[in-house]
């Protein structure tokens, strides 16, 4: 037997000020982490319209013990780290970024935005890593547009980052077992998906409404789902989403800013280990 999942908690994104001053809307805010684990944070940059000039960023900083996925909808941005990699994630583009072990990086306007203005929307998650994965060395995925995977069918686009959505695979190597997905369905359409039961789900609509078992679920809000095997959101009207879910990791946290372990003393050494440089520094261009 089937089961639909249901809707246990409808929480509303709060806004705050992240980097040099851009800002975000947080829906896992009033969520316990136990419900969204092994996700740790979703952070809604936009949609917002920069003047030439404007544009604003988050300029250099650390992390630890996670991995940070950025998808763009629209605008761009460019990103430089401690490793010497760096590069613009575009339209439609994901860079996966498993910080692992340690490293300082970048995420700010392009200059073209700069100095042209423009639109800016994407998403930033964060995805906790297990015990055994917090000190790997640093990598990265850049998922372009092309290669995200599609489901389509009647008035139903899913574009899959990562894990599985009813047969289609996403292109995003995880070191924990999540989906990762963006839909978009027409008015009064149908996305009705298996998801795996060993998995949590939740939806968070970036426009339009949605219902979802019962449940209408607004702009800027999140549907937190109870158990089951298929995942049912229906458009009320024209609908963007974001699908996450993902096998529970269920170890302590020690969570202080950019860094996420799992004991204080582990923190306390990744703070001692950055103010030491030891997380290196991005090296200015042309130096």
């Amino acid at each position: 037997m089937t089961s639909t999942r249901p809707v246990v908690q409808v929480s509303d994104a709060v806004e705050a000020r992240e980097g040099a001053g851009f800002l975000v809307r947080r829906p896992f805010a009033s969520v316990d982490l136990r419900d969204t684990d092994p996700f740790l944070l979703l952070d809604e940059m936009g949609p917002v319209d920069y003047a030439p000039g404007e544009a604003k960023g988050a300029p250099d900083h650390p992390h630890r013990g996670f991995e940070t996925v950025t998808y763009v909808l629209e605008g761009a941005m460019e990103h430089r780290d401690s490793t010497g990699g760096g590069g613009v994630i575009g339209p439609g583009d994901t860079q996966w970024m498993t910080a692992g072990a340690g490293l300082v990086h970048s995420e700010e306007p392009t200059p073209e935005m700069l100095r042209d203005g423009g639109r800016m929307h994407g998403l930033q998650l964060w995805v906790n890593l297990p015990r055994a994965e917090k000190m790997t060395p640093p990598r990265y995925q850049l998922i372009e547009a092309a290669r995200v995977a599609r489901l389509e069918r009647d008035g139903v686009v899913v574009r899959v980052i990562a894990g599985d959505v009813d047969g289609v695979q996403g292109p995003g190597r995880t070191r924990t077992p999540i989906t990762y997905a963006h839909a978009s369905l027409a008015s009064g359409a149908m996305l009705d998906v298996a998801w795996p039961r060993d998995f949590n789900a939740l939806v968070y609509v970036l426009s339009g409404e949605a219902e979802i078992a019962g449940r209408t679920v607004r702009r800027g809000q999140l549907a937190v789902l109870g158990d089951g095997d298929r995942l049912r959101v229906r458009a009320v009207t024209e609908l963007e989403a974001m699908l996450l879910g993902g096998r529970p990791i269920r170890e302590p946290i020690a969570w202080y800013g950019p860094f996420v372990m799992n004991t204080k003393a582990e923190v306390i050494a990744a703070i001692e280990d950055y103010e030491a440089g030891r997380l290196g520094r991005i090296v200015p261009s042309g130096s």
